[in-house]
């Protein structure tokens, strides 16, 4: 019995109604309790929140990193090749820094928020996150912590681009670039700009942590994720 199948048929029930029908459906050795398919669950998603941010929280997490590393928004870049070519880019470089040791600054605090979230997690949560693809507890992290980690990141981005006096020049030049169409209007604020982009990078790499477990769970190194992610796998 495929567990889309197992969840389907259980609709609302609790979580461990619906972790009965799912080992049940299980080969014997393969078999894992209730217990264990929740502590494997819980255990996987803090897990991969604490990966990511150990990863982008230290220096270089998002500077060093193409993938997350935050540019300069729309025309505001194109204006830093230029600054480049005319000889200023030591300044262009400086001020994609600022933005990007002001990320790695805020997503340190990320690690509690995540770590409450997987333990309010709900019982629909939980079967979405079981029975979703690849990045289906991704998707529940977004939820469940967008709005309070955008409170808790902005003053740290504050103040890590007030030190340079950044942020005003900022924001006056980007207001009159949105006015014309040159940037996005939601990138014309420079802190919400980076807030909103270490968000960004930070789910980015709990995506890619989530994927790498559901798709190699015994290389994690724990036991009961090996056995309750395995055996979905089967």
């Amino acid at each position: 019995m495929e567990l889309n199948t197992v969840i389907n048929r259980f609709g609302g029930r609790c979580i461990v109604g619906i972790l009965t029908a799912l080992v049940i459906s299980m080969p014997a050795a393969a078999q894992v309790s209730n217990g264990e398919a929740v502590s494997g669950l819980k255990e996987a998603l803090t897990r991969g929140a604490e990966v990511a941010v150990s990863q982008l929280g230290k220096t270089d997490g998002f500077l060093g990193n193409d993938k997350v590393r935050i540019p300069l928004p729309g025309a505001l870049e194109d204006a830093a090749e230029m600054m480049k070519k005319f000889g200023a880019g030591k300044q262009a470089d400086q001020l994609v820094e600022t933005l990007n040791r002001a990320a790695e600054a805020a997503v340190v605090e990320a690690k509690p928020l995540l770590v409450k979230a997987v333990k309010e997690m709900s019982v629909k949560d939980a079967q979405g996150i079981l029975s979703g693809g690849d990045d289906a507890a991704t998707q529940y992290f977004k939820r469940s912590t967008s709005e309070p980690l955008a409170k808790k990141f902005l003053p740290i981005v504050k103040k890590a681009t007030a030190k340079v006096q950044l942020a005003d020049k900022y924001n006056q030049f980007a207001g009159k670039a949105a006015k014309f169409h040159l940037i996005d209007a939601k990138d014309a604020n420079l802190d919400d700009y980076v807030t909103r982009k270490a968000l960004d990078g930070l789910y980015l790499i709990i995506a890619e942590q989530e994927k790498a477990i559901r798709k190699d769970p015994i290389g994690t190194g724990s036991k009961v994720i090996g056995k309750v992610f395995g055996s979905l796998l089967k």
